[in-house]
């Protein structure tokens, strides 16, 4: 069974290859921080070829307790907004990246259902990436499911650290 099978959709397997060689040509190494994908992000860049030479490893802290006391992130925040904010999966991007010693730390959280986290609607998500030319934070809302809300975000991860990969005015990313 090729990986795009098995993952159900060739577009993130072949994304997560793209990513790999990028960041293999540039010497850089990433990492990610998941709560809402429970590991499916790590996952998918694992199951691409050449993911041995920029992978660095992965921390899925579903619990938000330890979304502070394994990524660092800011015990006050995570009490007066939840676990479901842009300023959490932005920090959990810098922790793990810190945490790994990657060049490039990447983070999901949100609600995939089915019912609305701390006053948030199912499909409020938070991706983040941080590396050396700063950190981003998308918040797309999603729609489906539980399980196509959770593979929509693999995906648009994937994509934000392409985003940031890609230098600006690089005309490869036309996206």
């Amino acid at each position: 069974m090729s990986t795009a099978d098995a993952h159900g959709d060739g577009e993130g397997s072949a994304l997560a290859q793209q990513l790999h060689s990028a960041l293999s040509a540039a010497g850089d190494t990433v990492a990610v921080a998941e709560s809402l994908t429970g590991g499916l992000l790590a996952a998918e860049l694992v199951a691409a070829p050449g993911a041995s030479g920029t992978f660095r490893g992965s921390v899925t802290a579903y619990a938000t307790d330890l979304k502070a006391s394994v990524l660092g992130v800011d015990t006050g925040l995570l009490a007066a907004e939840g676990a479901v904010h842009p300023q959490v999966a932005l920090q959990m991007a810098e922790g793990v990246r810190r945490l790994m010693g990657a060049s490039y730390g990447v983070a999901t959280t949100g609600v995939a259902g089915p019912e609305p986290q701390d006053g948030k609607p199912v499909g409020t998500v938070h991706i983040a990436v941080a590396g050396p030319q700063g950190s981003t934070v998308s918040s797309p809302l999603l729609s489906g499911g539980r399980v196509t809300i959770r593979r929509r975000t693999v995906t648009a991860a994937l994509e934000l650290l392409r985003q940031q990969l890609s230098p600006p005015g690089d005309a490869a990313s036309g996206r």
